[in-house]
């Protein structure tokens, strides 16, 4: 684990927002990349100067939007079919899209946003919404917004928790948890105030 640390401090310290920027994209389109093991290295770089935090956050949402319009478009110009008969090579289910097409039709338009916050939905979020058709303006705005509570959250760890692995597992591991009751009160309140309007 330490040696993937490393590697990747030393990739984000080499390459700079770019890599930052790089690699939140890959890891909000079809390939299974863990922000985790970016943006808080990128804090972590911060903490010591080498990078600029807001500049961190910022090249995070911006590679995570990226990511995410790159699903959008491809679920919206090639349709489910062409995603599921080909997204095998990428790790990438029919199964998985029906548990996405499924979230996205009971949360609707808001589960671009709640959808950032939940590990591995967040990577395929994206592409029910290409399906819908839905608003590209408000979609932008839901996923910037979820990826950047997400981004900010990582980042803020790396800075004030460094390399101290264990207690980044522990904190992570409630963050995550304690992100999930969140999305689920908030998606709750959504439903009760679109059944009362």
């Amino acid at each position: 684990m330490q040696t993937i640390i490393d590697f990747i401090l030393e990739s984000v310290g080499d390459l700079g927002y770019f890599g930052i920027f790089v690699m939140m994209l890959l890891e909000s389109s079809f390939i299974p990349f863990p922000s985790e093991i970016v943006m808080i290295p990128a804090g972590y770089l911060a903490h010591k100067g080498e990078i600029n935090f807001f500049l961190a956050i910022f090249f995070g949402i911006l590679g995570s939007l990226s990511g995410a319009l790159i699903n959008y478009f491809l679920a919206l110009y090639f349709g489910r079919e062409i995603l599921i008969k080909y997204g095998k090579y990428f790790f990438f289910q029919e199964s998985t899209m029906k548990k996405m097409e499924a979230f996205f039709t009971k949360h609707g338009n808001i589960s671009t946003f709640s959808g950032r916050l939940i590990p591995v939905v967040r990577q395929y979020i994206s592409l029910p919404a290409g399906v819908g058709k839905m608003n590209l303006p408000l979609f932008c705005f839901y996923t910037s917004l979820g990826a950047g509570i997400w981004v900010i959250i990582l980042t803020t760890l790396g800075y004030f928790l460094g390399q101290n692995e264990e207690l980044l597992k522990q904190y992570l591991h409630f963050i995550i948890l304690s992100l999930l009751v969140l999305v689920g009160f908030g998606i709750l309140i959504y439903i009760y105030k679109q059944k009362k309007s």
